[in-house]
């Protein structure tokens, strides 16, 4: 068991705010004067937490990244084979991007579009996440390929671009157009992105029997 002091609970605190208000407001348009209204603390507070306003972005970032691989891709990663990870990965990142505390909708994708041409250490650091988050993808769908569960030969590379396409689809229904119906239109998406030719003849005759 982790014991956190509770200047660590403090920090904790403070950055699960500072995700949600980011996710509305951008890494840039998250002040420490805002965030300090909305916590309740003073500014000198939260420069001691942080010490600068970039501090402060790139621990929102570092953040986000921890608790989307403890929510989304470690419980996948647990699964058995190939087919049932990307399942769970895909059920995961759903739920991740749905959820109600974060009023802006996935940090990450939002982050991605602040940052695409802003370059620096931030931009550097999601541009690392990303590439292994992709490969991730990628390396499941290759061990499903592996046992049989995808078809021999399928571009798996196409594969995690287009699996990623859904969840940034599925983010900018339910933000953007408040589409009650975008997260089974997200599930119907990935079900034909497992099945339309991606399936391995072994699987299809199973399935045809």
């Amino acid at each position: 068991m982790v014991f956190m002091t509770k200047g660590t609970k403090t920090k904790a605190t403070i950055l699960q705010q500072a995700i949600s208000m980011a996710s509305v407001y951008g890494l840039e348009g998250l002040t420490i004067g805002r965030l300090a209204t909305k916590t309740g603390m003073s500014k000198s507070g939260l420069f001691g937490h942080f010490g600068s306003k970039e501090s402060l972005q790139f621990a929102i970032l570092d953040s986000a990244i921890k608790d989307f691989s403890l929510q989304v891709v470690q419980p996948a990663r647990k699964e058995l084979t190939g087919q049932t990870q990307l399942t769970k990965l895909f059920s995961n990142w759903t739920q991740w991007i749905s959820i109600d505390q974060r009023s802006g909708g996935c940090p990450l994708i939002a982050a991605a579009v602040e940052l695409d041409h802003r370059l620096g250490k931030l931009h550097d650091y999601l541009v690392e996440y990303q590439i292994e988050w992709l490969d991730c993808v990628r390396r499941m769908a290759q061990k499903a390929v592996s046992e049989d569960g995808l078809k021999i030969g399928l571009d798996t590379r196409q594969f995690a671009f287009e699996f990623h396409g859904i969840g940034l689809s599925l983010n900018s229904s339910l933000q953007l157009l408040n589409d009650d119906e975008a997260t089974q239109r997200a599930y119907t998406a990935f079900a034909k992105l497992i099945q339309n030719d991606h399936l391995s003849p072994a699987v299809k005759a199973r399935r045809n029997n």
